[in-house]
């Protein structure tokens, strides 16, 4: 058998470089480039084996330099979910506050089923010189160190205790990447003593492989009883979830819902499956859905999931739907069961060519698909208003967020995760390409903004990806400014600073909690309590200190003005705007489940406990 000598690091770049995905003919890289940080760990190890790799030319493996582990997972897990999760980047740190700076972007990867592979860095294999530095001693085990963290987060947890492990952890981490149901963070942790040690790898370990991402075709049987459901409903209700984008299959879904008059609603995930005008769409549902889509659930008898696992915010806790009967059409039988539904567990585009052929000439009633088409102008109605508020003496973030919307090209990307844009943008976005709403809405994880935008670039260079990041997002992690300054990439990053936290204070308002501790403020000497003047933090000098090119606007006037000096410029460019923390945002029509103290000394809180006790009665199990 052929072998060659490498370190267990240098293998693993040069295996990486080989790992391709291919879904309809399309062949990309499976893993496209590393980001990384060195620390002792990784430094000798994957450290210089990508320096070789890039000093000699064998392996193709581009490293960037990220400024914090968590984001550089944030910027991969942004990149695969960009690239419908068939390429993805692998991330390297170093042992200890490293390594572990990087659980909560596995989370994130993991919760949203984002391919990710994470190489945290690891204690010496041999002990020899135990403790070393940033090493967790257990008492009860020897084996376990602060990467055992990562178990509990990711689709695929090994440890390479000896080079030769690598083989056969390698060969399952790339399995696990490329399934789009099993799918999330892979993590593969490397001893930094077994990253610099050498061995001879068969050269077959390093030959040329393409994993094929599969389109489950559906069950004759669950294909025939879906089919019975859908014949009997003449209110029927589409929900489209991220596995329609994520399967390309927006246009089949778009084809489907007009031959049959079906109204489509969409999750955060699912935005843009259907162009916002298209006739039968009804936009975002549930918790910060539209009313229209709202309505709809309440009233559909039957509904069709479409690659969605069905949040808490897509169901309004459970309380959006009425009597209907679900049909879910999922990859994963996990999602395809909730609800006590027909099962069709199958692939989005696979399932809605079989659906469609199986209904042949069936519609909805027709004076529930013109229903629809009535309730949806209606909200259309609500955004322009909300649009053009014309709020003072600060704008509404409504004014910001639509004037955004109406500046961005077809095919330019939003970014979003967190705080109170994720709710106004769903409700209100107007979205014509599958790819222009990027809101990463399963973890909802304050600054994942920023590192999410230079992902996104990395996917698409040719798409202008704009950044909505709040200040507070802003302040827990800016620190990727400086790598798209550093790789020349240009990305625009609008900071709304309202001096605090928008969504929590009006969750907490609504709770009977008074929007304790939800403003950036003095302490006040009187009360103890932070509730004194504004702190006089100023973003757009930090942003500029980082690199990027700052423009200030004032007014939603000036917002556009800056919008459009920021698209024209070459650089990544910080668009600083300041709105009114209690602007009024859209109106909601739905229910979120947040529990209430149920007992109290506050008026506040007992007025609130009587309103959850209220809305809970509307909560179910749906079977």
């Amino acid at each position: 058998m052929s072998t060659v000598r490498l370190t267990t690091a240098q293998a693993l770049v040069r295996f990486l470089a080989n790992q391709w995905t291919e879904r309809d003919g399309e062949r990309r890289r499976l893993v496209n480039g590393a980001f990384g940080i060195f620390g002792h760990g990784n430094v000798a190890g994957l450290g210089q084996a990508l320096l070789q790799a890039a000093r000699t030319g064998d392996d193709d493996m581009p490293y960037l330099l990220a400024r914090n582990e968590q984001a550089m997972v944030h910027a991969a897990a942004a990149y695969a979910k960009a690239a419908d999760r068939l390429s993805t980047y692998a991330c390297t740190a170093s042992i200890g506050p490293g390594s572990t700076n990087m659980v909560t972007g596995a989370a994130l990867a993991t919760v949203n089923r984002l391919p990710v592979l994470l190489l945290p860095s690891d204690v010496f294999a041999s002990r020899a010189p135990d403790p070393v530095l940033q090493q967790l001693e257990d008492p009860r085990a020897g084996d376990v160190s602060v990467n055992d963290a990562f178990r509990p987060v990711s689709k695929f947890f090994d440890r390479v205790w000896r080079p030769e492990q690598l083989i056969p952890a390698a060969l399952a981490a790339m399995r696990v990447l490329t399934d789009p149901v099993e799918t999330g963070a892979v993590t593969l942790c490397l001893p930094q003593d077994v990253q610099a040690e050498a061995h001879d790898w068969p050269v077959a370990f390093f030959r040329e492989r393409v994993w094929t991402v599969r389109r489950p075709e559906p069950d004759a049987a669950e294909l025939e009883a879906a089919l019975a459901v859908l014949r009997r409903a003449q209110r029927p209700l589409i929900v489209a979830g991220g596995g329609v984008v994520y399967s390309r299959a927006t246009e089949e879904l778009r084809a489907f819902a007009a031959a049959h008059g079906v109204p489509v609603a969409e999750t955060h995930a699912g935005r843009g499956s259907v162009q916002w005008d298209h006739p039968q769409a009804v936009g975002a549902l549930g918790a910060t859905g539209s009313r229209a889509a709202n309505l709809l659930a309440a009233d559909a008898d039957v509904v069709l999931g479409i690659g969605t696992r069905y949040s808490d915010f897509t169901t309004a806790s459970h309380t959006v739907f009425g009597d209907a009967r679900f049909v879910n059409l999922n990859v994963a039988a996990l999602d395809a069961a909730k609800h006590g539904a027909s099962m069709l567990v199958a692939d989005a585009r696979a399932g809605i060519g079989a659906l469609g052929r199986g209904l042949r000439e069936w519609r909805a009633d027709a004076a529930w698909t013109a229903r629809a088409r009535v309730l949806a102008a209606e909200w259309q109605g609500v955004i322009d208003r909300a649009k053009d508020l014309g709020h003072g003496p600060l704008p509404a973030q409504t004014e910001v967020l639509g004037a955004l919307n109406d500046a961005m090209g077809e095919r330019d990307v939003v970014v979003n995760a967190a705080g109170s844009m994720p709710g106004d943008l769903q409700m209100m976005w107007r979205s014509r390409d599958p790819k222009q709403y990027h809101v990463e809405y399963g973890f909802s994880c304050m600054g994942y903004e920023i590192a999410a935008g230079l992902g996104c670039k990395l996917a698409d260079p040719d798409r202008d990806v704009y950044v909505l990041v709040g200040d507070g997002s802003y302040l827990m992690l800016a620190s990727e400014i400086p790598t798209l300054v550093a790789e020349g990439l240009k990305v625009v990053i609008v900071i709304v600073q309202n001096h605090g936290f928008a969504s929590i204070g009006a969750l907490s308002e609504s709770l009977g909690s008074q929007r304790f501790g939800t403003k950036y403020r003095y302490r006040d000497a009187e009360s103890g309590l932070l509730d004194g003047d504004v702190l006089p933090v100023d973003l757009a000098a930090n942003a500029a200190s980082l690199g990027a090119n700052v423009i200030t606007a004032g007014t939603v006037a000036e917002f556009k003005a800056a919008l459009a000096s920021a698209k024209a410029a070459e650089t990544t460019t910080v668009v600083h705007v300041e709105t009114d923390l209690h602007s009024p945002g859209l109106p909601q029509s739905a229910w979120w489940d947040v529990p209430v103290s149920e007992v109290s000394e506050l008026d506040s809180t007992r007025a609130a406990l009587d309103a959850y006790i209220d809305n809970r009665r509307a909560q179910r199990h749906y079977l």
